[in-house]
Order: structure tokens, then C-alpha cells, then sequence
């Protein structure tokens, strides 16, 4: 016993002489007070903004005012209750979720942790909330299309990989419903989608999660809710929290699709947080860096050059408007902080024209540099020419009389718009798309009766598909659509009877 008692006293011995020691501490901090999901603490003076702060009840919050005396925490969870005289700590890291390829298919809360009963992550890489955007450096140009399956985007407003593309619009406008079809359109593409939902109610956010299960690609699709029923700082951390594991794959070189729905209830809970903290308020009542927390958000969505893996994180933010007012504060904020916007009118959604798009209010600032050649070969006037129809529409309800090449441009409107309507959930090919604006081109529309539009312009693409599969395949695979090629179409159209 004595022998074994010498060696192992001997391993301690040559295991401290090898061992390196040194002195550590915590800084630990007293509660003040709590009420409202804020938590004022004094004696953490060393405390970052943002730093995740722990309570002795297991309790999370984020350092979000630095005082000279004291610090304001808002409160990420509140299971047990925090009372004052309680100890808190510095944790020294800013707040971060735990990513991995295991969160697709996923339904998660504010702070990337399961919320949908489903098996535990494993081997996760901590991704801090907060992270500065890519540089200029680490950026490339934005050349890729984005296909949302909506034929008024996809040929007047394109959207391309790593753009920033704003939707804004009156409630009940479908807002929710271009996000949810862009989503739903990615099922025949290579993108992950990440839906973020803030500040909503549980029932919308159930539908919208039926609606991708249903009719998209569920598995490579992450959501990340914080509805109505969670906590102010929960709704303030939820888009950022998203973004970390956008970035997380981001920098693995993949394409990611990220909606924030919506902004506008984004903003509304970071100025209660601001007033709850007596910070000066501003116009409206937000506080003077309400600017500040969008920019940096969406800023992080970005291109990424083949060097630094060629990603991209492809953003699309909505907003609400009142009445239609997009000067009001938070809309011109984010149209100038966004690379476009898609403007949903109310009076076009009340007469039936959907998606409600606005072509003249609407615009992409990439455009035409993210159409593959056969879109540009079909859509590259589109936009002009329908609002010039827009413009001498009006003349119509006068009974005044129009010149021929006024009617005319009114007949080819009226069919033009026929063919831009499209039911939800129903996204179309890019074959599909270019083949609808050759033949609404090709004038054989003109005659149709409007209701009858869209049937016979389908009737002729089924003909068209298995008549030509080179040409359809040239579209599908390289996105070139060549003047013979355009010829071709144009002439077997022509000699369609309708």
C-alpha cells in the first residue's frame, strides 16, 4: 500500500512540473433592480456592449447600456426569475448561436436553440450574433440570378445572389406571400433558405410553416421565430441570430436565402427597449441609431469572391406601411440602406391584380446584370412598355378617343398583365417565363379575350416544350436564347391557330 501511496504521489509531483498555473477570476456584479426585461446591475464596469451577462438563477441577458455606475441588461430568458440583490456575471464572449448543417429542416427559437421536439445538435460551431460585415476586399459583383418563380419580378425586377431587396407594402397586400414563394421557388435550386419571423402572431407563424412544408422543400429550409408571446430582447436578437448561421454557410461557399418578416416590428421592439431604458427618443419615437441596427444587419447579406469561397447571403427584409405612406420613417430608412424595392399597392390587390406589384414605384438596383441572356433577350423593354400602357390606361375610362398605336399598346398591356397575374404557391421555370413574353410579344395574344389569356398562352407552351428540347434545354442549362433560336419560336407561334 505504501509502494502504490510513493508512485502516486510521484505522477502528481512530475504532472506538476509540467503544469503551467495561473490566477483566474470573475467579475460578479449586483442586481439593482428588474422590472419589464430590464435588469440594472451594478459592479460589472468592464462589462462589452452586447456581452452575454448570467445570473445566478440560470437567467440570460445581453449588456445593451453602459453606465458609469451601472449597466442595463435586457433580459433573453426569464425561466426562474431574477430578484434584486442577485449575482450576475461576465461571460467575456458577445451572445452567439450554435450552427450546424443539422439545423436545416429545423424550427428554432431566438437564440438558434430547438424549439420543434426534434433531435439534440451535435458537433455545433458557436457563431457570435454580432459580426461585422464582409469587407469590400472579401466582396465580388453581383452577376448571378435569384429566381423568385414570380414572373413581374424575375423579368422587371431581378433579384440576384447576394442582393438586398426590400418588400414594403399596406397589410394584407401579400407581402408574406412573394417571401414565402421565393422560399418555395428554392426547392429547384441549390439555396438554403432561413425564414425569420419577428414579433408575430403563433398562428401566422404555424401557417407559414405548413405552407413551405407543403409546397417547398422543408429540409433545406431553417426557421427562426420570435412571435408576439416572447420577450422584447428576444424579438431584437432574432434577426441577427439568423444571420450568424446565414454566415455559417456562408462561409462554406454556399447560397442562402434569408427573409425578415417583418422590420417594421423589428424597429417597434428595439424603441420600446430604448424608451424602457430612458434613452432620448427621436422621430417618431425611435431612437437616434434605429438606422444604425438595420444597416448593420443587412449589411452583413453580401456576394462573396471565389478566394473567400464564393458564397452569398441573398436578404429580403419586409417592411409595413400605413396608407401607403413610404416616406414615414422606417420605410425611407431601409430603402436607402436596400439595393431595391418591391412595392405592393393595395388598390392593385383590390382589383385583383396578383402579386400587387407596382412597377412604377418598384425598382432593382442590380436589374439586368443579374438576367442570364435568354431573360434579357425577352424582358429587356418589358418594363417600359408596361408603364407606358399604365400611363394611357387612364384614357380609357374617359371614353376618349385613341389613336392606333395607343390602342394597340393598351390591348398588348391588358394581356401582358393577364400573364404577369399568378395564384400563391404556384412559381413558375425560367423556360416557362421566357416562353410566355416571346409569345405575348408575338402579338397572337392581341385578339384573345383577356379571361381566355392565360389558358391558350399555357396551351402553346405544352406545344412548344416537346417540339423544341434543345432550344428548352439551352434556357434551362446555360440561360441562352440565341436570335435563331428566337426565330424559331416566334415563327411555330405565328402559326398557331387561337
Amino acid at each position: 500500500m505504501e509502494k502504490e501511496l510513493t508512485a502516486f504521489f510521484e505522477k502528481i509531483r512530475e504532472k506538476a512540473k509540467t503544469s503551467r498555473f495561473s490566477i483566474g477570476f470573475t467579475e460578479e456584479g449586483k442586481v439593482l433592480s428588474v422590472g419589464d426585461g430590464i435588469v440594472h446591475i451594478a459592479g460589472l464596469r468592464d462589462a462589452k456592449l452586447y456581452e452575454l451577462i448570467l445570473f445566478e438563477s440560470g437567467d440570460e441577458g445581453i449588456s445593451f447600456d453602459l453606465g458609469v455606475d451601472s449597466i442595463a441588461v435586457v433580459l433573453l430568458t426569464g425561466r426562474n426569475g431574477i430578484r434584486a440583490g442577485d449575482t450576475a456575471y461576465k461571460t467575456d464572449r458577445i451572445a452567439s448561436v450554435n450552427a450546424t448543417e443539422g439545423l436545416l429542416g429545423r424550427v428554432l427559437g431566438a437564440l438558434g436553440n430547438p424549439i420543434d421536439n426534434g433531435p439534440e445538435l451535435k458537433e455545433c460551431l458557436s457563431c457570435p450574433v454580432e459580426r461585422d460585415a464582409p469587407s469590400l476586399l472579401q466582396r465580388d459583383f453581383i452577376t448571378e440570378p435569384l429566381y423568385t418563380g414570380i414572373k413581374v419580378i424575375d423579368s422587371m425586377l431581378a433579384i440576384g445572389k447576394g442582393q438586398r431587396e426590400l418588400i414594403i407594402g399596406d397589410p394584407s397586400t401579400g407581402k408574406s406571400s412573394i417571401a414565402i414563394d421565393t422560399v418555395i421557388n428554392q426547392k429547384n435550386s441549390r439555396v438554403i433558405s432561413i425564414y425569420v419571423v419577428i414579433g408575430q402572431k403563433k398562428s401566422h407563424v404555424l401557417k407559414i410553416i405548413e405552407e413551405i412544408k407543403k409546397y417547398g422543400d422543408f429540409s433545406r429550409t431553417i426557421f427562426v421565430i420570435a412571435d408576439a408571446s416572447n420577450s422584447l430582447g428576444l424579438q431584437f436578437i432574432a434577426p441577427y441570430s439568423a444571420t450568424a448561421i446565414a454566415e455559417y454557410f456562408l462561409y462554406k461557399g454556399k447560397d442562402v436565402l434569408i427573409v425578415y418578416d417583418d422590420l417594421t416590428k423589428h424597429a417597434d421592439a428595439y424603441r420600446s427597449l430604448s424608451l424602457l431604458l430612458k434613452r432620448p427618443p427621436g422621430r417618431e419615437a425611435y431612437p437616434g441609431d434605429i438606422f444604425f441596427i438595420h444597416s448593420r444587419l443587412l449589411e452583413r447579406s453580401a456576394k462573396l469572391n471565389q478566394k473567400n469561397g464564393g458564397g452569398s447571403i441573398t436578404a429580403l427584409p419586409i417592411v409595413e406601411t400605413q396608407q401607403g405612406r413610404i416616406s414615414s420613417y422606417i420605410p425611407t430608412n431601409l430603402i436607402s440602406i436596400t439595393d431595391g424595392q418591391i412595392y405592393l399597392d393595395t388598390l392593385l390587390f383590390n382589383k385583383g391584380i396578383r402579386p400587387a406589384v407596382d412597377v412604377g414605384k418598384s425598382v432593382s438596383r442590380i436589374g439586368g446584370k443579374a438576367q442570364v441572356e435568354a431573360m434579357k433577350a425577352v424582358a429587356d423593354r418589358l418594363k417600359i412598355d408596361y408603364s407606358r400602357f399604365i400611363e394611357v390606361e387612364v384614357f380609357t375610362k374617359f371614353g376618349a378617343h385613341l389613336e392606333e398605336e395607343t390602342a394597340k399598346l393598351i390591348r398588348r398591356g391588358e394581356r401582358l398583365r393577364e400573364i404577369l397575374k399568378q395564384p400563391q404557391f404556384h412559381p413558375f421555370t425560367l423556360e416557362h417565363e421566357v416562353l410566355s413574353f416571346i409569345i405575348i410579344e408575338s402579338g397572337i395574344l392581341d385578339n384573345v379575350t383577356i379571361p381566355s389569356v392565360r389558358k391558350v398562352c399555357d396551351e402553346i407552351i405544352k406545344k412548344i416544350t416537346p417540339a423544341f428540347p434543345e432550344i428548352i434545354n439551352r434556357i434551362i442549362q446555360d440561360g441562352l436564347l440565341g436570335k435563331t433560336d428566337l426565330g424559331t419560336l416566334k415563327d411555330f407561334i405565328a402559326k398557331e391557330k387561337v
